[in-house]
């Protein structure tokens, strides 16, 4: 993991294309911006694993229906 310190207004930018900004410090919340290209899926983590989380359910349903109709 790279760590970087970074003051308000500041940025980083990943890849040539995806840009991210401090906007607010307030106490131990930061609140950061991000730009990135409509065809990069930005996702809070906790929102993402849930989304990981449906689709592994949802492959492991597909497979369950695979062997019955084999069978």
């Amino acid at each position: 993991m790279l760590a970087l310190s970074r003051k308000k207004d500041e940025a980083i930018v990943i890849n040539n294309d995806i840009e991210i900004t401090i906007i607010e410090i307030k106490g131990e919340q930061v609140k950061i911006g991000i730009t990135a290209p409509k065809s990069v899926p930005v996702y809070r983590k906790e929102v993402y694993m849930q989304i990981k989380q449906s689709n592994e359910e949802a492959a492991d349903i597909a497979d369950i229906a695979k062997i019955n109709n084999l069978l």
